[in-house]
């Protein structure tokens, strides 16, 4: 069965590098110039843009201006918070998920996905209907001194919905393939759950944690529909840097949009950078797979 697999493998494999030259050279034009008009234009425009009157007038914008120098700190504040939070949840998420069997287990994995299917901005009217003055638990939260809505919690509250799955869905499907039977060792030889979760479970799993967490960081750094609405766009209160982008290009200053823009790109490469790393790190570590003869 393995060697059948194997050979049928081989021969996809040398069907694929036997079609027509001018095939091949078609398919990667189109996919290099997809890749140029839609990524690489659009990443080197915004530096362009962003220096295009001096690195002195780009740090200027940057650092000299009191709400954009918020809209930094805000932006470094709510993303890393959400992420744990969806580190936390995700790791107890794919945990039940892999390890336990009960009712309605479908539907919580099903429901992992909503944020993919909902747009930001239903999600965030969705926690102003709940979390605003008007809506089911404002009352309550206004009687206790608590503001959410048009503050950072709902800042958080709404990076974390959008973000939810991204960590959990990179756990779940390794911890099934790795099954319990590592864990169940363990607890037999005496490891309580923690030392089982801290000296097992979690080194086999954190490659899939570390890039969980990745995506999650960078989908939470640029959120902008879902923080649109229940931020306020309050100036030196709860813009954030996405926000910031859009407000200076509304007010025609388009050096300090591009400037915001310009950290928000660097905060990505730095992002795509670390995840090629930590993917050649996991690789280097996995060890190599013999073809059975």
């Amino acid at each position: 069965m393995l060697a059948r697999s194997s050979s049928s493998a081989h021969g996809a494999e040398r069907r694929i590098v036997g079609e027509p030259a001018w095939l091949r050279v078609v398919l990667i034009g189109l996919a290099l110039t997809a890749t140029t008009v839609l990524i690489v234009i659009p990443v080197v425009n915004v530096f362009w843009q962003a220096l295009a009157a001096g690195l002195g007038v780009y740090l200027k914008n940057l650092w000299r201006d009191p709400d954009t120098r918020h809209a930094i700190r805000l932006t470094l504040t709510v993303a890393p918070l959400a992420v744990v939070v969806n580190t936390l949840c995700g790791i107890a998420t794919a945990w039940v998920v892999t390890r336990f069997s009960f009712p309605g287990k479908s539907l919580l994995v099903s429901l992992l996905d909503l944020p993919f299917a909902v747009s930001p901005v239903v999600a965030g009217l969705m926690l102003v209907l709940l979390f605003g003055r008007q809506g089911y638990l404002g009352p309550l939260l206004q009687a206790w001194g608590i503001k959410v809505i048009f503050a950072w919690p709902a800042l958080v509250l709404a990076t974390t919905f959008v973000t939810i799955p991204f960590v959990a869905r990179e756990l779940i499907p390794l911890m099934q393939s790795l099954g319990p039977d590592e864990e169940l060792a363990a607890l037999s030889l005496g490891a309580s759950p923690w030392q089982m979760f801290r000296l097992v479970t979690l080194p086999n799993i954190r490659w899939a944690l570390l890039f969980g967490i990745i995506q999650c960081n960078a989908r939470a750094m640029g959120e902008f529909g879902a923080v649109y609405v229940v931020s306020g766009r309050i100036a030196h209160e709860t813009d954030t840097m996405p926000l910031r982008v859009e407000k200076l290009f509304q007010e025609y200053n388009n050096p300090g949009s591009f400037a915001v823009a310009s950290l928000l790109t660097l905060m990505a490469l730095a992002t795509l950078a670390l995840k090629r790393w930590l993917e050649h790190r996991a690789q280097a570590e996995t060890p190599p797979t013999q073809e059975p003869a």
